[in-house]
């Protein structure tokens, strides 16, 4: 009789184990969805101390007092009563004090003709508009700078400053050529940004001579009306008005069919 033989004992199935994952998930997640970025807190925007806003006013009133003067004196007196070796020492004070009032530069250009005639009219009215726009570069820079740069913002006014920064004296040039653009805005747009100041002095004083001299003559010839040196300064002047509405026309936004 043969003895039984033994029951062998059951194996244990093997164990798999998973691949470990890249990342470590959280408990209830799930696996296979894609990851996110971390939440990051989008940037406060920048808003200028309470120093930059007093020295952003302290610039709005010099400008308010400046303009407010005119009811009390008027420059053409001044100009007219002016006389001796302080004659043109005070046209010039008045006229870089006229155009920090916001003056219209072709009366001040046209005042200097016929108060001076065309051969001192047209370098005294180019210093004068040297010395208006120097005195706002200096308040514009010093106290409305901090201020006012954090807000140019937006593809435009990007551009602007960025071809004032790195072309100033160019840039300034073009400005000034243009008889359509406003001298006092075109002053404190270049305080506010990069220029340097004798870039911007000098464009200044060269861009600002053929609008200037027309001015001068059509005021010191205006005695005359048919004279040639009027007609052809009263053409000159208008073919510059006639080609800044042309530029202003064509740079017009324009709606999309």
């Amino acid at each position: 009789m043969h003895a039984p033989e033994p029951i062998a004992a059951p194996t244990p199935p093997a164990k798999t184990t998973a691949p470990a994952s890249a990342t470590p998930t959280t408990a209830g997640a799930d696996p296979e969805a894609p990851a996110t970025a971390p939440h990051r807190p989008s940037p406060r925007p920048f808003r200028p101390s309470r120093r930059a806003l007093l020295r952003l006013g302290a610039l709005l009133a010099v400008l308010a007092a400046a303009m407010a003067s005119l009811l009390l004196w008027d420059p053409s007196a001044v100009l007219a009563a002016a006389s001796g070796p302080w004659r043109i020492p005070i046209a010039l004070a008045a006229y870089g004090f006229g155009s920090m009032a916001f003056l219209p530069r072709p009366a001040m250009n046209a005042g200097m003709g016929l108060l001076f005639g065309s051969l001192w009219g047209v370098p005294l009215a180019v210093a004068g508009s040297a010395i208006g726009a120097a005195a706002a570069f200096v308040l514009g820079r010093s106290l409305g700078r901090e201020a006012l740069r954090p807000l140019v913002r937006g593809r435009v006014l990007t551009e602007i400053d960025r071809r004032l920064s790195e072309q100033g004296f160019r840039s300034v040039l073009l400005i000034r050529l243009f008889p359509g653009a406003p001298f006092q805005a075109g002053n404190f747009a270049c305080a506010f940004s990069g220029v340097k100041f004798w870039p911007y002095l000098l464009a200044t004083v060269i861009g600002v001579v053929p609008t200037t001299t027309a001015y001068v003559v059509a005021g010191a010839s205006a005695g005359s009306p048919t004279s040639p040196a009027f007609l052809i300064s009263a053409g000159v002047i208008a073919a510059m008005c006639a080609f800044s509405a042309f530029s202003l026309w064509r740079a017009r936004p324009r709606r999309s069919a």
